[in-house]
């Protein structure tokens, strides 16, 4: 309590020092011009073998394919996976086995289909959290591809029940730890898909109907991000994300009045004792001693 006493001691001393030094005639020295920040260079437009390349993250899907129409072309990708394993062997017991293997992969997949709507899951601590929103009509449903050497999870979103977004997460746990870092996968990703549009954590390419993000969640989950979402939908969806996100919390005015965390207000300290009072009562002390 005493550093805050001492803390508005000093903020009022030094603005009777500088009521002083006005009332006297001197002026303030003019704040130095900052330097206008460089500007960014726009990334090269991408070539035929990029965008070729980048549109290959759709994997046999389309936007706009509802629920039912991805699980379709899982099916299918699953029958494909399995077809030589079947062809493999004449055991009539290990033939189903494959089959029910088949079946209880796309049943968990379909079970994975999360609407959200509220209420909160385990998706808003993960590597796909911001990815989503509540109350928008979003959902998703992921699947494993861990065949062909993949050891990757693929999520669907969708929007008002159409897929608008993929969301690639890569295993980089068998790379060396001197290896997995943010630089090394922008060579890599701009080797294979030209230069993008870099950020801190994220590099953005713009292909006309379709974008591709990538992004470094290397910290918390060891695990690289590829986004592949159509544009137009992404600003219906971040529209309605605005429109349904809840009111900022709003600062009490007492508080206010005395921290300024705009730096509009500058309240006479004199006059607005009694809150500074009151701001110490609340959190337990007594009343300042008066000044000497």
């Amino acid at each position: 309590m005493a550093r805050f006493r001492n803390a508005l001691a000093l903020s009022t001393a030094l603005a009777l020092v500088s009521a002083s030094a006005l009332a006297g005639g001197t002026k303030p020295a003019p704040a130095a011009k900052a330097a206008p920040a460089a500007k960014k260079k726009p990334p090269p437009p991408l070539s035929a073998d990029h965008k070729k390349a980048l549109a290959e993250l759709y994997a046999g899907f389309k936007f706009g394919m509802t629920k039912d129409e991805v699980l379709g072309v899982l099916q299918k990708q699953i029958d494909d996976a399995n077809e030589d394993k079947l062809k493999a062997t004449t055991d009539v017991a290990a033939q189903d086995r494959i089959r029910r293997d088949k079946k209880a992969e796309l049943a968990r997949i379909a079970a994975s289909y999360t609407a959200f709507e509220a209420k909160t899951t385990g998706w808003d601590v993960s590597i796909i959290a911001g990815e989503f929103a509540h109350n928008t009509g979003e959902a998703l449903m992921e699947r494993w591809e861990n065949s062909g050497g993949k050891n990757q999870r693929r999520f669907f979103f969708f929007y008002n029940g159409k897929l608008w977004k993929m969301f690639v997460s890569l295993d980089v746990s068998i790379l060396p730890e001197d290896k997995k870092n943010f630089e090394t996968f922008r060579a890599i990703l701009e080797g294979k898909y030209g230069g993008g549009d870099v950020g801190d954590t994220t590099i953005t390419w713009r292909a006309g109907e379709f974008d591709v993000r990538a992004i470094d969640r290397l910290k918390d989950y060891d695990a690289l991000g590829l986004a592949i979402e159509d544009p137009h939908t992404r600003g219906d969806v971040e529209a309605l994300r605005l429109s349904k996100a809840p009111p900022k919390e709003q600062t009490s005015p007492v508080i206010k009045a005395i921290v300024d965390p705009d730096n509009k207000d500058h309240p006479d300290v004199k006059s607005n004792s009694g809150a500074v009072d009151a701001v110490i009562k609340a959190q337990g002390g007594g009343t300042p001693p008066p000044k000497k």
